[in-house]
């Protein structure tokens, strides 16, 4: 007994030793120094600086967020029914080709692609124009929090629909047959059938996009550049233009707060599961 367990400890101490100096490790450098007053002194300075500067960016980052995250589920829902349900096998085969594209684009290199694509004269506009369905001179950019939406999406609903795709195939299909036999359309099977028995995979995936985009710089700065912003681009302005590590690390530790309410919203809802299972 004693001798199995010295050997787990020795099987999980390479994965401890990583979450200590890849996480634990910058995490306390970062609550340290987001409290740590320019005196030397601990207290809440940091923190009051930035909800005083950036309270507004805060909430829009949590707006920008959240609606990207609910779009990102919808979309990559609608994409994982069409593959799982699909009866179009040359639509359902180009749709498996396509979609996960943007999986290997940069964030970087999405965000440049979408000014070239959002922008007043950009290439979106510019076919809408050729096409005859808008006026030149009623074009817009969208080259603000809408672009940020849109690239956020466009990012992350390949991840989740791979994840979802991948759930959808391994359900039971006698119980998505029997419910088309008996005169449920594809949409409705989709919402009452497919979607509460892969409700997990879908929250895993909408939990970890959440994240990834809590994290992002390149697109909100380079796509939609002036105020409001997201935080991330606050904290890089902070270090950068005045060198003000403790602004910055207090803006961090908001920002994982805000992604710690994620997860622990995640992990209420598998424990709420588990206690409910047979």
């Amino acid at each position: 007994m004693k001798q199995g367990y010295i050997w787990g400890l020795i099987l999980i101490a390479p994965a401890l030793a990583l979450i200590a100096i890849l996480f634990l490790y910058p995490l306390a450098l970062s609550l340290e120094l987001s409290l740590t007053e320019p005196g030397g002194t601990i207290g809440l300075a940091n923190f009051q600086k930035a909800f005083e500067l950036y309270s507004g960016d805060i909430i829009y980052t949590i707006f920008i967020v959240v609606v990207s995250t609910l779009l990102t589920g919808l979309a990559a829902t609608a994409i994982a029914g069409a593959l799982t349900m699909g009866e179009t096998p040359w639509l359902v085969g180009t749709l498996r080709w396509l979609y996960r594209w943007p999986l290997f684009i940069p964030f970087i290199v999405a965000a440049q692609c979408m000014r070239t694509f959002l922008a007043k004269n950009g290439l979106m506009n510019n076919t809408f124009v050729g096409m005859g369905l808008l006026d030149p001179l009623s074009t817009q950019s969208f080259l603000d929090w809408r672009g940020v939406i849109i690239t956020f999406v466009w990012k992350q609903t390949p991840f989740v629909a791979l994840l979802l795709a991948g759930a959808m195939a391994s359900i039971d299909r006698a119980t998505i047959e029997a419910g088309r036999n008996l005169g449920a359309s594809r949409l409705r099977a989709l919402i009452e059938l497919v979607i509460p028995q892969v409700a997990r995979t879908l929250l895993v995936g909408m939990v970890l996009s959440f994240v990834t985009m809590m994290s992002v710089l390149s697109v909100p700065m380079m796509v939609a550049g002036s105020q409001p912003t997201m935080m991330t681009v606050d904290m890089a302005f902070r270090v950068t233009s005045y060198g003000d590590y403790g602004v910055a690390n207090a803006l961090g530790v908001i920002s994982y707060l805000i992604t710690a309410f994620a997860a622990w919203f995640y992990l209420r809802h598998n424990l709420a599961e588990r206690r409910q299972a047979p």
